[in-house]
């Protein structure tokens, strides 16, 4: 039996409302509980790289407008059930006047007083603790060093012939014990940087990769966060990374999709150590 107009009709607005209904579930899950995130740069290297893709959770810290996924929501001040981050937490974030998503590390609370000398970072007048780790040694591939970093000048051969990334790392312990590794290049305008004290309901943030990040000592016609960042600007906490791939990906190769897979790099967690002693 030939289906009515009026049939037609019914089957085209169940159809209709089930698409409606599970864009909702999608941008509620997104925006309430967790979303994917994939890296585009090295601001946060050694820790990220570029290529990573990750979790990220929304609700440790409450829900802003940044919270929203898509970056539909006004920007409307307030956090419901918020809760600040820890020091050495790696967080996303919207940036303050584009809106575009940043990845950056919590360094700084509300109250806290940041500097920089030499490249050294000084927290509420106390420098923190630094220890000399060794280089990294990480395969150059198409994602890594990202195009036009500065990491470039740290690539070289090894024996095998192999193009490697080796740069120099410092690992540091914040107040609070979180303890991670960076990337210290030297010799760069951001090592040099305040004193300047964290408003409340703020957070200074930083990369890891200290001399290759647009972060809070970046002004903001660099890209950079022009400063403290509002904590309402939070989004969520990254927590695992799901898996790594080295940019030799083409869309109309599945195939490629899997060679392109980074060995080592899924299931890494990002929540930093914590050095109890340093507590």
């Amino acid at each position: 039996m030939a289906k009515s107009v009026r049939d037609e009709e019914t089957s085209w607005g169940k159809l209709i409302r089930d698409v409606v209904v599970i864009l909702l579930l999608v941008l509620g899950i997104h925006s309430c509980v967790a979303k994917p995130f994939y890296i585009p740069s090295d601001s946060m290297m050694p820790a990220l790289h570029n290529g990573d893709r990750l979790i990220v959770s929304k609700y440790p810290y409450g829900w802003s407008y940044a919270s929203v996924s898509f970056h539909l929501a006004p920007k409307v001040e307030g956090r419901l059930f918020g809760k600040l981050p820890e020091r050495g937490d790696i967080v996303v974030l919207e940036h303050p006047e584009s809106r575009i998503d940043y990845i950056k590390r919590v360094i700084g609370l509300p109250g806290d007083t940041i500097e920089l000398r030499g490249g050294v970072l000084i927290i509420n007048g106390k420098p923190v603790k630094r220890e000399v780790q060794p280089m990294t040694a990480i395969p150059v591939d198409a994602n890594t060093p990202s195009p036009g970093s500065s990491l470039y000048a740290f690539v070289t051969t090894d024996a095998q012939g192999r193009k490697m990334l080796e740069a120099p790392v410092v690992r540091e312990t914040l107040p609070g014990g979180a303890t991670f590794d960076t990337i210290d290049m030297g010799g760069f305008q951001t090592d040099d940087y305040g004193p300047v004290e964290v408003p409340a309901d703020h957070l200074f943030l930083m990369g890891d990769n200290r001399d290759g990040s647009a972060d809070s000592r970046v002004p903001t016609f660099q890209k950079g966060l022009g400063g403290p960042v509002p904590f309402d600007a939070i989004a969520g906490r990254a927590e695992i990374i799901t898996f790594s791939t080295d940019g030799t990906a083409v869309w109309y190769n599945p195939l490629s999709w899997f060679e392109a897979l980074r060995p080592g790099r899924a299931g890494t967690d990002l929540r930093p150590a914590r050095d109890a002693e340093a507590k």
